[in-house]
C-alpha cells in the first residue's frame, strides 16, 4: 500500500479559491491510493497537477508584481503625505509674507525659552509704516516688511529667533544673552535697517524703533512683552530710529 498523503482541508463554510487546484490534488491522490492505477493513469494526473502549479506559479508572479507596485505607490504616497504634513506644520508656525515665525509660534518659543533660563527680547516696529502703505501701496510696504527681515537675518544670524507678531511690529528673543551684548546687537541691526535703501516706487530708506526687556528665568512671554514693549514706545516718544530698554526694577534708560 503506498504510503498516505496530507490531505487538503479547503473548508467547509469558505469558497474554495483554489477549486481547480483542489480537484487535480483529489485526482492525483486518488490515482496514487489506486492499486489499479496504471502508468498512464499517473502520468495523466502529474500532468494536470503540473499545469496548476505552473498556472499558480504564474498567477503569484503576477500578484507579486502587483503587491511591488502597490508597495511603491504606497510609499510615494507617505512620502508626499510627510512632506504635506511638514508643509502644514511650517504653515501653521510661520508667518506666510516673511517666513519666519508667527505671533503663536513666538509665544510658545519664548515660554520654553524662559522656562530654562534667561533672555533678552527685543520688540522693533517700523517707522511711519501706515505712510508707505498710504503713499505707495500695500505691495510697497510688504517689500519694505522683507528687506528689513532681511537686515534682521543677517545681523542676528544664529543668536537668537525672529517672529513677526503684529503688522509691522517683529521680536527678537536672546536666549542666555547679557543686556549690554543685546543692546549693542540692537543698536547693529538698527544702523542696518536705517542704511538700507528700498528701490522704487519707494526710493529711499526706512527706520524702525527698539524697545528692550531683561527678563530672568521663569519670566512668561506676556511678562517679557509688555516690558519691551513699553520701551519701544519709549523709542517712538523719543524721536525714532533709537533703542530704549528697561531693565528689571528700573525706568526707561536712553541709549
Amino acid at each position: 500500500m503506498p504510503g498516505s498523503v496530507p490531505s487538503v482541508d479547503a473548508g467547509k463554510n469558505t469558497p474554495d479559491l483554489f477549486e481547480s487546484e483542489n480537484a487535480a490534488l483529489r485526482k492525483a491522490r486518488a490515482t496514487y491510493l489506486a492499486p489499479e492505477a496504471t502508468v498512464q493513469d499517473c502520468r495523466q494526473s502529474l500532468g494536470e497537477l503540473i499545469g496548476q502549479f505552473e498556472r499558480m506559479m504564474r498567477q503569484t508572479r503576477r500578484l507579486i508584481g502587483h503587491s511591488d507596485r502597490a508597495e511603491r505607490e504606497m510609499h510615494a504616497l507617505n512620502t508626499q503625505l510627510q512632506a504635506l504634513v511638514q508643509r502644514l506644520e511650517h504653515c501653521a508656525t510661520h508667518d506666510a509674507l516673511t517666513g519666519v515665525y508667527n505671533r503663536s509660534a513666538v509665544i510658545d518659543m519664548t515660554n520654553k525659552a524662559l522656562a530654562a533660563d534667561s533672555a533678552i527680547m527685543i520688540v522693533l516696529d517700523i517707522d511711519h509704516f501706515k505712510h508707505i502703505n498710504d503713499e505707495f501701496g500695500h505691495p510697497a510696504g510688504d517689500s519694505v516688511i522683507q528687506g528689513i527681515i532681511g537686515c534682521l537675518r543677517r545681523e542676528i544670524g544664529e543668536a537668537g529667533f525672529l517672529g513677526r507678531v503684529g503688522g509691522e511690529e517683529f521680536t527678537v528673543l536672546l536666549p542666555r544673552c547679557q543686556i549690554d551684548d543685546a543692546i549693542r546687537l540692537a543698536e547693529t541691526i538698527r544702523a542696518a535697517v536705517a542704511g538700507h535703501v528700498f528701490g522704487a516706487p519707494i526710493n529711499r530708506s526706512v527706520t524702525a524703533s527698539f524697545g528692550l526687556s531683561a527678563n530672568p528665568r521663569g519670566t512668561s512671554f506676556d511678562a517679557a512683552y509688555s516690558v519691551a514693549d513699553t520701551a519701544l514706545y519709549a523709542a517712538k516718544r523719543a524721536g525714532r530710529n533709537r533703542v530704549e530698554v528697561i531693565l528689571p526694577g528700573q525706568t526707561v534708560v536712553a541709549n
